[in-house]
């Protein structure tokens, strides 16, 4: 495990990159025995740097669903980072300035109404404790450069992780439903990119039941003394690639019966 001080001085470098929009170089690359556990931790030393510049928590992100990016990744699970309230967009105009190199993902969202707390959670569980579900656009950025710029090899996941989990943004738009109303991992969606169509999935994308992360997530929180509280936002998994978006891009989500919305990187 990273001693605190080096902890603190790359969370301190995760947060000057996203200040000014200048990428770091991988923390791996110059650190070799960084492990996930290191990742966590400057995950978590960076969340309280914003929180102490007054930011809340509004609730978690679950990234690496699939499989196939869990093989790309070189892991056997998935992966989470926090959601802070200046994180949160309504559908619409959203600032290019808040981004380095912003790519867009589709998701669902589940906003929870009871704790999820402990070491044996089921999707029955979260489906008991969800309020509701609705559509919602992760925008992911990298603080972290994705390839590194002298050998162009692909960063590893303990950056991700560290760089909580690639979380920039998160738009919610369309109906709210019920968790049982609709049946979850058959909840699919069309983005479109200035009106093409750029991806398609459908929500058993995510490890066959997008809840199935919830739970994964609230278990992994359990030993750290903490749980998903009411009220709280829970983005559970990409069903898409991620597409890259700049300045003047206008995103199409329509998730069919779940409703449709757009935004615009301005």
């Amino acid at each position: 495990m990273f001693p605190q001080d080096l902890i603190d001085r790359l969370a301190a470098e995760l947060h000057h990159s996203e200040k000014t929009r200048v990428q770091v170089e991988h923390f791996s690359k110059r650190y070799p025995g960084m492990s996930v556990e290191d990742g966590y931790a400057i995950s978590r030393a960076w969340m309280k740097l914003k929180l102490a510049e007054g930011r809340t928590v509004r609730g978690h992100k679950i990234g690496l669903t699939s499989r196939a990016m869990q093989i790309s990744s070189q892991i056997d699970e998935p992966d989470y980072g926090t959601l802070l309230d200046d994180m949160f967009f309504e559908p619409g105009d959203i600032p290019m300035a808040r981004f380095i190199a912003p790519r867009v993902e589709v998701e669902l969202a589940f906003v929870l109404r009871k704790r999820i707390s402990g070491t044996n959670v089921t999707v029955d569980d979260v489906l008991d404790a969800t309020e509701y579900v609705t559509p919602a656009i992760e925008i992911i950025d990298s603080r972290i450069e994705q390839f590194d710029r002298h050998t162009k090899a692909m960063r590893k996941v303990y950056d991700t992780i560290s760089d909580n989990a690639a979380n920039a943004a998160i738009v919610l738009g369309g109906r709210q439903v019920a968790p049982r109303e609709v049946d979850l991992p058959w909840c699919g969606a069309i983005l479109r990119q200035n009106g093409a169509v750029e991806e398609t999935g459908l929500a058993a994308g995510v490890q066959g039941h997008p809840a199935i992360g919830v739970a994964w997530l609230a278990m992994k929180l359990a030993p750290w003394g903490e749980s998903l509280e009411p009220g709280q936002v829970v983005l559970a998994g990409s069903f898409t690639r991620p597409v890259a978006a700049k300045a003047g891009d206008v995103f199409d989500a329509d998730y069919g019966p779940l409703g449709r919305f757009e935004f615009r990187f301005v």
